[in-house]
């Protein structure tokens, strides 16, 4: 087994990951940031999309889908606070195709009625949500 940090995800309801990692990726707002152990610290805010844990002694990543939230990373600590976090063979393909058919239909209707900030806010969410899935499907060793 190779050199881990420790890794934390959390959310509001519950403890989605907690362990070692040997290598871990998350959406910041600027970009991916791929985090080793012993890495700087550092602060930043994460957007909707993977976080990709690499555990020890396992060939696929574990999938975490996350709403947004804050990541702080430590030399021997990363912790993910984030909005909602959903692990990712828990996500609802169904569910989330329709979530991102009706904000699509939404925001195509154009009503004066509608806060399109939200609506494109769901949207994000529904694709962020359809990419970890489509991470599942190609098991991805990277």
């Amino acid at each position: 087994m190779g050199i881990t940090v420790h890794c934390d995800v959390v959310s509001a309801e519950e403890e989605i990951f907690s362990g070692p990692v040997e290598f871990a990726v998350f959406p910041a707002e600027m970009g991916e940031i791929g985090v080793l152990p012993r890495h700087a610290p550092l602060l930043t805010r994460i957007k909707p999309g993977t976080v990709r844990l690499k555990r020890p002694l396992q060939a696929d990543y574990e999938l975490v889908y996350v709403s947004g939230g804050m990541l702080e990373v430590q030399p021997g600590l990363i912790t993910v606070l984030a909005d909602t976090a959903i692990r990712g063979a828990d996500l609802d393909e169904a569910k989330a195709l329709e979530a991102k058919k009706r904000a699509q239909e939404t925001l195509s209707n154009r009503k004066s009625n509608v806060d399109y900030a939200t609506v494109e806010a769901d949207l994000h969410r529904a694709i962020a949500q359809l990419r970890t899935i489509g991470f599942l499907h190609k098991s991805p060793k990277h």
